[in-house]
């Protein structure tokens, strides 16, 4: 799967295997999208305007948009609503990822110079709470239940995103305070800040395509549910890749460097080989120093945490794939069990 676009210029998703049909009204919605959003992150003030759009032109993989669109071709195909939907499902998104970075503290996002080191810390705060109002506002035109959901969701973002937050801060801590001192609640709670930060907002993109796009209620719930775990594969192989190169235009170990324990990290942990000491060492706080992070780096990438934290994603990316057995055939639904084949494989 090949998502995105140059700096400026609409995405044009290519998915291996769509049916030309499916994948010509997939480009014409995802231009539709692409243009809907250019214009409501435009204001009258240059400036506003300039930073609201910074990371929109940026590009970026348009994967949340592309998967409105495709539920959306399950039932009637795109329409207006489904453009809506989608473009305030990538607002909602656009508007996290300006906070994320000023919490990480980032200097680039998507290969370009992040909103926060560009702007200001205040600024890109700012900013991202105009998204985030914006995106309330397009969704706001298509009825009262897709802003409940909307606000449900952006619940669940904000809710992960403190958990998995605070897990950080509190390092080797985080798990025994939280109640999941045994592995496999410290696995659990992970993956449920997976489902909650990154999953629900997949989820939702889902959702809206399958309900604008004329599907039945039984439809839209599997749809749902395939979305949420699709977004938690989603966010697992970006851990995977977080490690093993480098992603999103940002350099490896992003997470370790602030002690994340993501899905390999909690495995490694596991170990009670003496010749992991220094890995599980290096893993219970925020890796200081390039030294310390090539080493980690180095370390992690060479242990069977690893290959145990992929075959994990691959079980998941199953899960996803069975969810969508419950829908049906047809070029669409095949083309979504292809877009979590090129989520898992990213991971590979």
């Amino acid at each position: 799967m090949t998502v995105g676009a140059s700096a400026g210029a609409p995405a044009v998703p290519t998915i291996p295997g769509i049916d030309e049909a499916l994948q010509a009204r997939v480009v014409d919605a995802m231009e539709a999208v692409a243009a809907r959003l250019a214009e409501v992150v435009d204001h009258e003030d240059p400036f506003i305007a300039e930073a609201s759009g910074h990371l929109a032109a940026a590009g970026g993989k348009r994967f949340r948009p592309l998967l409105t669109v495709l539920a959306s071709e399950v039932g009637g195909g795109w329409n207006e609503q489904v453009v809506d939907a989608a473009v305030g499902v990538e607002l909602t998104h656009l508007a996290s990822l300006y906070h994320d970075d000023v919490m990480d503290e980032a200097d680039l996002r998507r290969g370009v110079t992040s909103a926060n080191a560009r702007y200001g810390n205040s600024t890109a705060i700012l900013v991202g709470d105009l998204l985030f109002g914006t995106a309330s506002s397009v969704v706001a035109g298509l009825g009262a239940e897709a802003v409940r959901i909307q606000a449900d969701t952006f619940v669940r973002l904000c809710a992960g995103q403190i958990r998995d937050d605070r897990q950080a801060a509190l390092g080797a801590e985080a798990a025994v305070l939280a109640g999941d001192a045994d592995d496999d609640g410290a696995v659990a709670a992970y993956l449920q800040i997976l489902a909650d930060k990154t999953g629900a907002l997949i989820a939702t993109a889902a959702r809206y395509g399958a309900m604008f796009g004329g599907c039945d209620e039984a439809t839209v719930r599997a749809l749902t549910a395939f979305g949420e775990k699709l977004g938690v594969v989603f966010q697992l192989a970006d851990d995977l890749l977080d490690v093993s190169s480098d992603t999103s235009g940002k350099p490896a170990g992003a997470d370790l460097r602030e002690g994340k324990a993501t899905l390999p990290v909690l495995y490694a942990r596991t170990s009670t080989d003496p010749a992991d000491a220094r890995l599980v060492e290096l893993t219970r706080r925020p890796v200081e120093g390039p030294d310390e992070l090539e080493e980690a780096l180095r370390l992690l990438r060479a242990h069977p945490a690893m290959d145990q934290a992929r075959r994990h994603t691959s079980r998941l990316a199953d899960e996803a794939r069975a969810l969508l057995d419950e829908v049906g055939d047809g070029p669409a639904v095949e083309a979504l069990r292809s877009l979590v084949d090129g989520v898992a494989e990213r991971s590979v």
